[in-house]
C-alpha cells in the first residue's frame, strides 16, 4: 500500500465536497485526510486528499477525481516537491506538577500552549504528519484527554506548478 497526496481545485459550490466524498465512497476507496478551503479567488476552494492504495487505485483515484464537473484540477503533490502541514490540538491532563514537564516537550517541538487550566492544558502543534505523531508519542506518559488533528494541507514548492484560472 502507497500513499499519495492529491491536490484538488474546484468551483467553491455547495455540495463539492460531497460529490468529492460520494465518489470515494461508491468506489470503496479511504480517505485517510482530506482539508478544505477558499482560495485567494473565492470562486474556487482547493482540496488535499490523502489516500492510500497499489498504483493502479491511485491512478484510477486520480482519473475519476479529474472527470468529476466541479473539479478544475488535479495534481498530486510529491514529497520532494511539497510542502505538507498539518495542525493538532491536543488537551492533556497534567496537574500543576506535571504542566512542566508537558511545557518542554511542547518547547521542543515550538508548539504552543493555547490554553491552561487547573487540570490541564491543550496544546496546538503544526508540522508534517511525523513530527505530529512523534509529539503524541512522546506525551504517551500523560493522560490525552482530547486530541482533534486537521489533516494534511499542501503546496507545490515554487513558482513553476501554480493554477492560473
Amino acid at each position: 500500500m502507497q500513499r499519495k497526496v492529491f491536490q484538488l481545485l474546484a468551483d467553491n459550490t455547495s455540495g463539492v465536497l460531497s460529490r468529492i466524498s460520494g465518489l470515494f465512497s461508491r468506489r470503496g476507496y479511504n480517505i485517510e485526510s482530506i482539508t478544505a478551503g477558499v482560495t485567494a479567488d473565492p470562486r474556487y476552494s482547493r482540496i488535499t486528499i490523502v489516500a492510500s492504495g497499489d498504483d493502479k487505485i491511485l491512478a484510477q483515484i486520480e482519473k475519476q477525481v479529474a472527470k468529476l464537473v466541479d473539479v478544475c484540477d488535479v495534481k498530486e503533490l510529491k514529497p520532494a516537491e511539497s510542502v505538507y502541514r498539518e495542525l493538532a490540538l491536543i488537551k492533556v491532563r497534567a496537574k500543576a506538577e506535571e504542566r512542566q514537564g508537558v511545557i518542554s516537550l511542547a518547547n521542543v517541538f515550538r508548539a504552543n500552549i493555547i490554553d491552561v487550566s487547573s487540570e490541564g492544558l491543550i496544546v496546538e502543534i503544526t508540522g508534517n504528519q511525523d513530527k505530529i505523531d512523534a509529539f503524541i508519542k512522546l506525551l504517551e506518559g500523560y493522560e490525552i484527554l482530547e486530541l482533534a488533528r486537521t489533516g494534511i494541507a499542501g503546496l507545490c514548492r515554487g513558482t513553476k506548478n501554480v493554477i492560473c484560472l
